[in-house]
């Protein structure tokens, strides 16, 4: 007697599709959308990238029909594919804010904003926020440019408490220890690297070297004098982020001294 037909459910997985239009009739993105549905390929979220490509975030349960339709566009002669591939945290992003995250290509880790993507950053950090497990993230910037503020939106997007180690937002805060529900792992710890570094005593940095240990989040704002006046080096970091008032401005530290810090930073 024959065995009934095994139904395969395949997961249903996601896909980021960029292409470049080189001439823009009408219908064009007609006959890609007629394309997509033929193939039984959903369209999750479509956006222009800042003025250049067309991007999509697609779904389907067949990796099969992502081959052929990559296959089939490159034929067509109004377009050129760009990208088909799974999607990255910042294709997902490029997508909902239409623009691409600027990105260092010499060490891949180092991602720029300016002020006026302060949207765009708070909810880059959501996002990497939302990840489990232990992350420590670097965040250069000039004072008064939005560091801090950038962070605690973050962790509000992401559902996250926040918990001080230290921080001059509003007065200069130096933690020497914490409650046990700041010290959940589940929280983002801000830590400022200039103050746990030159204006900490033996009992801060202490706690500073517990929960550096934590599979936690961690996020410290100037990442250089935490590293150059530590015991910590760069390769603590997964990513450092840049924050500046406009894209051409030097994040220094000139008036940093071993000994103390001109007011204001």
């Amino acid at each position: 007697m024959p065995r009934p037909a095994e139904v395969r459910l395949m997961e249903k997985k996601q896909w980021y599709m960029e292409y470049k239009i080189h001439k823009n009739r009408p219908g064009l993105l007609g006959d890609l959308a007629s394309l997509l549905g033929m193939l039984e390929v959903n369209i999750i979220t479509i956006n222009g990238v800042e003025d250049r490509t067309r991007g999509l975030l697609l779904q389907t349960d067949d990796d099969e029909k992502i081959e052929l339709l990559g296959r089939m566009l490159a034929k067509v002669e109004n377009i050129s594919l760009i990208t088909l591939r799974p999607p990255r945290l910042t294709d997902i992003l490029a997508i909902r804010h239409g623009r691409y995250i600027e990105r260092d290509s010499s060490d891949g880790k180092t991602f720029r904003f300016t002020r006026d993507e302060l949207g765009l950053l708070v909810d880059f950090l959501g996002e990497l926020f939302k990840r489990d497990g232990n992350q420590t993230i670097g965040l250069r910037g000039m004072p008064r440019v939005g560091k801090t503020e950038s962070i605690i939106a973050g962790s509000v997007c992401a559902n996250k408490r926040w918990t001080f180690v230290s921080s001059t937002l509003l007065r200069q805060t130096v933690r020497s220890q914490l409650s046990e529900e700041e010290t959940n792992p589940n929280n983002v710890f801000i830590i400022d690297g200039i103050v746990s570094t030159i204006r900490s005593n033996e009992k801060h940095y202490s706690l500073l070297k517990e929960i550096m240990a934590m599979p936690s989040t961690k996020v410290i704002e100037h990442p250089d004098i935490f590293v150059r006046e530590s015991d910590f080096d760069y390769d603590l970091f997964d990513c450092i982020i840049e924050l500046r008032n406009t894209p051409d401005e030097e994040i220094t530290y000139e008036n940093f001294t071993t000994a103390g810090l001109d007011d204001g930073f």
